[in-house]
């Protein structure tokens, strides 16, 4: 290959494919070398998007099973598991054909192979092809962080991957970690009829969620049937029966236990993919977390190379490497890209779900904010009692003296929806105030929200 382009992003992940469409809009020549042989990157194929189809399709079957009747709709329920992974498994080739539309659209070079970085201005792909650049955006993204002393076959002992292609739903599956991968593929195979168990180093699930919020998800779960063992480590994997014997004990230290599991699904975080990528050749140093360093204009310490997404710091996120993504091309270009930290959500896709964005009380605690709560339950809204969803509730945080908005934490029926409002909120640098004076359409799950905005004030009206 001889072409020269303006960039060229290597992986095609939501961050990396992104980049290439917005620098191919503002009139880049563009290439995107992705290894896959699907682009998309772990969030379409094997992460975000066919979670999501199989959590909708496991809800839709639970719905059937346990609420149907309450509704006056009676029904013979029978799992069909083929058909569910046969949808799953279409909507993420339909997805993916669907990227590679975009970029014949935008006239980006899609490349097939493994790009390894020669110099600042050449890409080798699979080792033999050449290709000449201006501009270099890594957007590898990260890979499952291994746990020592469990070996992963992807058959009884999996990752997130294995956990999305099982053939049958285990008696017995032991999810090792409580973050969002493990809850929101435990709650899929419980839905289904797995018993799950939860082993989780931490004394609490959800990682650095908000206390409160992650005191009442918990509860939620352990009601839905999850059990779990919080402030506990996995020391051993014994494979040799028929089942897998986990091996657990304290975190502090104490006696050990053993949980027999049909499947064990290890999901204790991700590390940032670099392997192979030639780094080194262009001086670029990772941190101690395996990162790549970059300035406020995503520039890594080698000029005209840039990274975003999942190999650098923050939040290792889809939408998070899409706006980095759009932000570097509209740099190159000239443009003020920018993305505001503070108001990039986070959600977990349970039922109810979980989402948040911008501060806790924890962390306000600890760097002295003086702030203010509002709160308002689902429980006492009305299309919350129409359509039988009353667990959770709203919760805003804001400054004490100014009101504005530093936190909002939501546990309820479509909280990833709802959290829009509050990040586009906190984006404008909008008051506890200003979100109370918005009119809400009634009856709707977002007048929750107000609700709470108002309460922050003392001036909530239905509780």
């Amino acid at each position: 290959m001889s072409d020269s382009f303006d960039l060229i992003v290597i992986g095609g992940g939501p961050g990396g494919y992104v980049a290439a469409i917005r620098a191919a809009q503002l009139g880049m020549k563009v290439a995107c070398v992705e290894m896959r042989g699907s682009l998309g990157g772990t969030c379409l194929n094997v992460g975000c998007i066919p979670s999501k189809a199989l959590l909708n399709s496991s809800e839709k079957y639970e719905d059937a099973r346990l609420h149907f009747a309450g509704h006056g709709i009676k029904a013979k329920v029978e799992l069909d598991l083929p058909t569910m992974m046969a949808n799953k498994d279409k909507v993420v080739v339909d997805l993916t054909k669907g990227v590679e539309g975009l970029f014949k659209k935008n006239k980006v070079t899609y490349v097939i192979g493994k790009g390894t970085i020669k110099s600042a201005t050449e890409i080798v792909v699979n080792g033999k092809d050449t290709l000449v650049t201006k501009n270099i955006l890594i957007a590898t993204g990260s890979e499952v962080t291994p746990l020592p002393g469990v070996t992963v076959d992807e058959k009884r002992i999996v990752t997130s991957t294995g956990a999305l292609a099982l053939d049958k739903v285990p008696a017995n599956l032991v999810v090792v970690g409580g973050g969002v991968i493990g809850l929101e593929l435990g709650s899929v195979w419980r839905r289904l009829g797995a018993k799950v168990t939860v082993v989780e180093y931490l004394d609490r699930i959800g990682g650095a969620m908000d206390a409160e919020l992650a005191k009442q998800f918990q509860r939620i779960l352990e009601k839905q049937g999850i059990v779990f063992k919080l402030g506990m480590k996995v020391t051993e994997a014994d494979t040799r029966g028929k089942q897998v014997n986990l091996t657990i004990e304290p975190a502090k230290g104490g006696d050990k236990e053993t949980i027999p599991a049909d499947i064990v699904l290890v999901s204790i975080g991700r590390r940032p993919y670099t392997a192979g990528l030639g780094v080194e050749t262009v001086g670029i140093k990772l941190d101690e977390r395996g990162r790549v360093p970059v300035d406020g204009h995503y520039q890594t310490t080698a000029k005209g190379i840039y990274a975003i997404g999942d190999v650098i710091a923050g939040p290792m996120l889809a939408h998070k490497a899409e706006d980095e993504g759009m932000a570097v091309a509209e740099i190159l270009a000239g443009q003020k890209g920018h993305v505001f930290y503070e108001g990039i959500p986070n959600v977990i896709y349970t039922w109810p779900e979980v989402a948040t964005v911008g501060r806790g009380e924890e962390e306000l605690k600890a760097a002295g904010i003086e702030y203010k709560v509002g709160k308002f339950p689902f429980l006492a809204n009305s299309r919350g009692r129409t359509v039988g969803e009353t667990d959770g509730f709203v919760k805003i945080i804001a400054d004490a003296a100014s009101d504005k908005i530093l936190g909002v934490h939501i546990i309820g029926p479509d909280a990833g929806t709802l959290i829009a409002e509050a990040a586009l909120a906190m984006e404008y640098g909008a008051s506890s105030e200003d979100i109370a004076r918005t009119c809400h359409a009634h009856p709707t799950l977002s007048e929750a929200v107000k609700e709470a905005a108002l309460a922050v004030m003392g001036r909530a009206i239905h509780i």
